[in-house]
């Protein structure tokens, strides 16, 4: 299982640990992952995925899964993530 975000594409960063007498030794930074199930409105069911606690407080601000997928650049999303937006794409499409 990959440390990425399924919907941002947030992972890990490197830097370094400095000693108290400036010493560097690499390290990695590792995004805050959650596994979370989220309701889709326009598709009556819900999606298991590994988000970031950041892209969760991004998906409420937005108004919801729907929304946030709606919204969000092709590129940062996962394939998982891609595919169900284009199920919501066809569902809003055939309710229009």
């Amino acid at each position: 299982m990959s440390r990425r975000c399924e919907l941002t594409g947030k992972g890990p960063m490197t830097g370094n640990n400095v000693s108290h007498a400036n010493n560097k030794t690499k390290r990695r930074f590792l995004p805050n992952l959650n596994d979370v199930t989220l309701q889709s409105e326009s598709l009556g069911r819900g999606f298991k995925m590994r988000i970031t606690a950041a892209a969760l407080r991004s998906v409420d601000h937005r108004g919801g899964l729907d929304a946030f997928l709606l919204k969000a650049k092709d590129s940062e999303l996962s394939d998982n993530a891609l595919k169900i937006k284009k199920e919501v794409m066809k569902s809003q499409a055939a309710e229009a």
